[in-house]
């Protein structure tokens, strides 16, 4: 069974079309990015996933509870960081997080050890008597994780959870979905942090225009769209261009300090580019062929968005 299942969603703003008949199935246990560019539907959809927004037509179902149905008991499945954070600013640290403890029914001895267990995870203990408004913007949203994953939630929803935050922020969060992840905490986020759904996500769905145009594996999504073969070389003595285009690649460019050579068969250009070296005398400092990237594969399907 699905943990959390989009079946036919869609939503209309007036005459706008935001999400257009989208499904998704993700499975216990995954880490699911869901990448689009701006206005492509992301956000509308995670609020019809969390029972934000009611859907025009379609249902939404978390660990098997339709969320229109039973808003209570999906809810109670699920932890959310919203794309803006929603701590009280004028609570400190700790009180944030047994207020939010407390509407998940934990007793006061439990809500008190969570809580010590949380604030010194994410290196807030010192902070734990402060009032949230005078944190930063990495701190508050340490604050809005402490208490989406008060309740160890069996689904964690994020909506851009490290943008604009400082890397050591960043590598905090990113750690901390993690965690949750191996505790067993399925995890559902938006992103436009191409490399950090790479690193950190085991299935990719990318919707465009409220249309979702692909789901699978970041590796399966690079490989369908594998259209970038060059040979990156760099030399320690200068090496003209025409010396380079005798090799057959199709294009040759300076990129920084390297050159890349375009060619649709990566082997012949290597094999050219050592002979070259051994007859000219050339000291090679680097060479490498060229890999998909989840960035290009995004590109092509969202049609350069």
């Amino acid at each position: 069974m699905a943990i959390i299942e989009a079946d036919h969603l869609s939503k209309s703003f007036d005459s706008f079309l935001a999400v257009d008949d989208v499904s998704i199935a993700v499975k216990d246990g995954e880490i699911c990015g869901f990448l689009g560019p701006n206005g492509a539907g992301k956000t509308t959809t995670i609020r019809m996933l969390t029972g934000v927004l009611t859907p025009d037509t379609g249902a939404a179902r978390i660990c098997g509870i339709d969320i229109g149905r039973h808003p209570l008991e999906a809810k109670r499945m699920m932890g959310i960081i919203p794309e803006n954070g929603t701590v009280y600013s004028d609570l400190t640290a700790e009180q944030n997080i047994l207020w939010t403890a407390k509407f998940y029914g934990m007793d006061s001895a439990s809500r008190k050890k969570r809580a010590d267990e949380i604030l010194a995870y994410l290196g807030l203990t010192e902070r734990k008597d402060d009032i949230v408004r005078t944190f930063s913007k990495g701190m508050r949203q340490r604050i809005s994780i402490a208490c989406a994953i008060v309740p160890s939630p069996p689904v964690l929803f994020l909506d851009e959870p490290t943008g604009g935050l400082d890397v050591f922020s960043r590598r905090l969060v990113l750690d901390t979905i993690r965690r949750m992840n191996d505790e067993g905490s399925t995890v559902f986020l938006t992103t436009h942090n191409i490399e950090e759904a790479n690193e950190l996500c085991t299935v990719i769905s990318v919707i465009n225009k409220g249309k979702l145009v692909a789901t699978g594996s970041p590796e399966r999504l690079k490989k369908t769209f594998d259209t970038a073969k060059y040979v990156e070389v760099a030399f320690e003595q200068p090496v003209t261009r025409e010396l380079l285009e005798a090799g057959g690649a199709f294009r040759v460019e300076p990129h920084g300090d390297k050159w890349r050579l375009y060619t649709d068969d990566a082997d012949p250009a290597v094999k050219y580019l050592a002979a070259l070296a051994e007859r000219q005398h050339l000291k090679i400092i680097s060479v490498a062929t060229s890999t998909p990237t989840l960035e290009e594969a995004f590109v092509q399907l969202t049609g350069g968005a």
